[in-house]
């Protein structure tokens, strides 16, 4: 009796169940409606990354389709550079060293961080590559620590890092 009572119990639950979920459709994440140009400058803490992707005329290759991985440095990471260097960077006689400079940067396709974490090392869009590794449980690109991950946009994906990575 115990055990007829148990799969009434069961299949009185499993109905009640399929007519609570019959129209259920899981949630999707919202696709990202920015552009990783836009998400960026929308963050408020990438207005000298902003000013530079200007000054060197690369808007509009980050506006378009993609997929591009940024790994961006906020403000604080330019204000790390030395006295006037970005001042220096921002001339137009110097657009050629700010563009090797911010295509350092930038890695084709998306690579989200679970991917990012499995390698040693990504070509970039300038045609060198980044050095990559996790130490200690944080994530470095070459001498910048990865601070935030994951930043999904239309076109891409943006990880923060801490500083600028110059290339050789």
């Amino acid at each position: 009796m115990a055990i007829t009572m148990w799969k009434v119990a069961v299949a009185g639950w499993a109905t009640l169940l399929s007519i609570s979920f019959a129209g259920y459709v899981p949630a999707k994440a919202a696709p990202a409606k920015k552009d990783v140009v836009d998400t960026a400058v929308a963050a408020g803490n990438f207005k000298t990354l902003a000013a530079a992707l200007q000054a060197a005329g690369l808007v509009d290759t980050l506006k378009d389709k993609g997929p591009f991985t940024v790994f961006a440095p906020t403000d604080e990471a330019f204000a790390k550079l030395p006295p006037g260097t970005v001042d220096d960077l921002l001339k137009p006689e110097n657009k050629q060293k700010l563009v090797a400079i911010l295509t350092y940067h930038v890695v084709p396709g998306r690579l989200l961080a679970a991917q990012v974490t499995k390698m040693n090392s990504a070509k970039t869009v300038n045609g060198e590559a980044l050095t990559i590794k996790v130490n200690g449980g944080a994530v470095m690109v070459n001498n910048a620590k990865v601070l935030q991950t994951d930043i999904l946009c239309s076109n891409g994906v943006i990880h923060v890092i801490d500083s600028v990575v110059l290339p050789k």
